[in-house]
């Protein structure tokens, strides 16, 4: 059975006393991408927990995260914070690649920061861009809410503007105040494990497509169906097949991921020491 709003309340409980009874509830919580997971380490005095060990979480299997779930102090506020994700081309539901949205809502988090590795679909992006997600196409054709509702959940979420205006402007402020050029543009989600062929490219550049990737949009349906605000950014690993000529692999993805990663996490601490 995949994990739903009852299993996230046992799930944050375990947290919750590993954590100990005088724990801050965190301002938000941050999933990193491949190649992302950088910024944990700019955690302070951070409690991280094996995926392995929190109940309803399965382990992680894919290259460049970490596995671990970390607690602490990002830019003077307390976060709670995943160094990797479940994505469904491991054989995940969609309900369980959003399982840690739950947890982190169960903890108390209202606000949810997302980000991941992208291909360029937008002919005038180049790996080492960041792009806030203004908008998102799911073409995975899975939802992770299918099935009976679950306790807290909207049955019929709004996602007419899934990803908060307010939080990414906030996300443009602190990218002037860091000197981080970004971008704005259109996340598709698909389902993977492969990457797109050309054709699958010019088909979404033709839908208005910016950037392409295997994962996220799970976890905000889920985040927006228990009400949370969402912000995310995607890093431009790569252009997407047929535009370049160059193959494309997993660990050139975490390569480029890397060699954003200073500005990605000067971003992101700046970010959530200007949340509300």
């Amino acid at each position: 059975m995949v994990p739903g709003a009852a299993a996230a309340k046992v799930a944050a409980e375990y947290i919750r006393q590993r954590l100990g009874p005088d724990a801050p509830v965190p301002v938000c919580g941050i999933v990193l991408g491949s190649g992302l997971g950088g910024l944990a380490d700019r955690i302070e005095r951070a409690v991280r927990i094996p995926f392995s060990h929190v109940p309803g979480f399965p382990t992680a299997t894919v290259a460049g995260h970490a596995g671990q779930l970390l607690v602490g102090m990002l830019g003077g506020r307390q976060v709670i914070a995943m160094a990797g994700r479940f994505h469904m081309y491991e054989g995940h539901e969609a309900a369980l690649a959003a399982f840690p949205v739950r947890v982190m809502h169960a903890l108390g988090a209202r606000v949810y920061v997302a980000s991941n590795a992208a291909g360029g679909v937008r002919r005038t992006f180049n790996p080492g861009d960041l792009m806030v997600i203004s908008d998102h196409m799911n073409l995975m054709f899975r939802n992770p809410l299918f099935g009976a509702v679950e306790p807290g959940d909207e049955r019929f979420p709004d996602m007419s503007d899934p990803y908060d205006a307010e939080l990414r402007a906030l996300l443009h402020e602190s990218a002037r105040t860091t000197g981080v050029p970004l971008q704005d543009g259109v996340y598709c989600g698909l389902l993977g494990p492969t990457y797109e062929t050309p054709a699958e490219v010019r088909m979404l550049e033709r839908l208005g497509v910016d950037a392409v990737g295997m994962s996220t949009v799970p976890e905000v349906i889920v985040a927006r169906a228990l009400g949370m605000r969402v912000a995310a950014v995607s890093c431009i690993t790569n252009k997407a097949a047929g535009l370049s000529l160059e193959k494309l692999n997993h660990a050139e993805v975490m390569e480029a991921g890397r060699a954003v990663a200073g500005r990605f996490e000067a971003l992101i601490a700046e970010f959530v020491g200007r949340l509300p």
